[in-house]
């Protein structure tokens, strides 16, 4: 009779192993000068040139009028396809009490003591 029809589990080796892993004595704990310790952090490599992180990029890099007038041309492009979509008074007094239960949920808790 086979293992699946007598309904008994075969045994693989990660059972023989977990089994013979605490009495193994070629696996024993590192002594006290061989103590573990985490990785030094990543160096940077040699040569890289590092960006300036303070350097505007994409639309921040462009004259304000320019990004106006682009977003300006954006805006008739969705109204003119029909995909724009305009807030009635009752969506943007939604939206805003959602915004504002949002930012203050935690002053809305009660305080476990």
């Amino acid at each position: 009779m086979s293992a699946e029809i007598t309904g008994a589990q075969p045994h693989t080796s990660n059972d023989k192993n977990l089994r013979n892993s605490s009495n193994d004595p070629s696996k024993e704990r590192p002594s006290n000068s061989q103590e573990l310790r985490p990785d030094a952090p990543p160096q940077p490599v040699e040569g890289a040139e590092a960006r300036k992180p303070g350097r505007p990029r994409g639309f921040a890099a462009m004259d304000r009028k320019l990004v106006s007038e682009i977003a300006r041309k954006g805006g008739k492009a969705a109204h003119s396809a029909g995909t724009a979509h305009e807030f009635t008074s009752e969506e943007a007094r939604a939206a805003g009490r959602k915004g504002g239960r949002a930012t203050h949920a935690k002053r809305r808790k009660p305080v476990e003591s």
